[in-house]
């Protein structure tokens, strides 16, 4: 039984660009099959120019899809990877999961299995606040979360983070810790639990 998993995405610079193709990997590992897909940039075009590794980034990714409310509701699953603002999640996604209203009211997010990822510039920067708070619209919407706890040792060694698998990344953009199990890990893991549910339901 293949399982439709959308990862959708926030990254200004790539960072979770690059954890969710790692997701993605992951994901197909098990046999999914999996959309990519990013959330609109609401910034400023003078904003983004502001930083060339913005703009760099916003280029080389403008044919990634931007995710609708179709995707959504045809997934099984979906991962989110943002990184932190201020120990919440971009008002890129926020924008976005403000939309689904009419999903929610019909039912349609019930018992979808979603996970999350995120990223900030500190270890304590508020990458698990982050992750609980799109854990918080994903309870509202009656979804069953997958978080990777420490279901496996590749959590304790990217950095313990039991909500969803996190990153430091420096002023330069390089990422502190090496992730890249524990996102694909985590990746197969809510497919696993998507491929139960599903098959339970039947």
């Amino acid at each position: 039984m293949s399982i439709k998993l959308a990862i959708i995405y926030y990254s200004s610079t790539g960072t979770n660009y690059k954890l969710s193709q790692w997701a993605k990997e992951g994901a197909e590992e098990v046999g999914a099959d999996v959309k990519l897909l990013k959330v609109p940039e609401l910034a400023p075009e003078e904003a983004i120019d502001s930083n060339p590794a913005w703009r760099e980034h916003v280029n080389a990714t403008k044919d990634v899809p931007e995710v609708t409310l179709d995707d959504l509701e045809e997934a099984d699953a979906i991962i989110f990877s943002v990184p932190t603002r201020f120990g919440n999640m971009p008002a890129q996604m926020k924008q976005f999961l403000d939309t689904t209203g009419g999903l929610w009211f019909n039912g349609k997010l019930v018992n979808k299995v979603v996970s999350a990822m995120s990223s900030a510039s500190n270890p304590h920067g508020g990458q698990e606040a982050t992750i609980l708070s799109l854990y918080t619209t994903m309870f509202h919407w009656g979804a069953i979360v997958a978080a990777p706890g420490y279901s496996d040792p590749v959590t304790f060694e990217a950095g313990g983070n039991p909500y969803g698998t996190s990153v430091t990344v420096d002023q330069d953009g390089n990422m502190k810790e090496d992730v890249t199990a524990a996102v694909k890990y985590q990746a197969k893991r809510t497919v696993d639990i998507a491929k139960r549910i599903k098959e339970g339901s039947k």
